[in-house]
């Protein structure tokens, strides 16, 4: 039941209650009879709204935390499996996320500086990660050779957090 419904439920409740206590021949009652009808009504309204809506689903209520980890862990091996995969996915998956990752952490923004951003890639990583980072690199032809892997994806993360 919905809260108009009980809300106009209630209020039929009551005006009935007290039509048929003006109908009665002794009318002292009248006060008495049609306050405990709204007690009563007042007493359903407040059950119900203190119920809440949660009651209706069978649901539990959500954790935020638990909600929280089970994406970040959904995630993390969905990065995984790219990094295991093709270079294709690698090129488009991993390589625009490391890039913005890249340019986030250490400040430098690709199309105002070229050279500063690709010379700041290869101090930080080697030529070697670097072109699994560098935005720049992705290849138009190869891309169902297997990409470098969980140990470069973990490299490149772990030179990206010491910045």
């Amino acid at each position: 039941m919905t809260l108009k419904k009980l809300v106009a439920a209630g209020l039929c409740l009551v005006i009935g209650v007290q039509v048929l206590a003006m109908l009665t021949p002794d009318r002292r009652f009248v006060l008495v009879i049609v306050g405990v009808a709204v007690a009563l009504v007042l007493l359903a309204l407040r059950w119900y709204l203190a119920r809440g809506t949660g009651y209706e689903s069978a649901e539990p209520p959500i954790n935020d935390a638990e909600e929280s980890l089970r994406r970040w862990l959904s995630r993390t091996e969905t990065l995984i499996s790219w990094s295991e995969s093709t270079r294709s996915d690698w090129d488009r998956h991993l390589r625009p996320m490391l890039a913005r990752q890249f340019g986030i952490a250490t400040g430098q923004k690709q199309n105002k500086n070229r050279d500063g951003f690709r010379a700041t890639g290869r101090m930080l990583f080697g030529d070697e990660l670097w072109a699994w980072v560098d935005p720049e690199n992705v290849a138009r032809t190869d891309q169902h050779v297997p990409g470098p892997g969980r140990g470069a994806l973990d490299e490149i993360l772990r030179r990206l957090e010491q910045v």
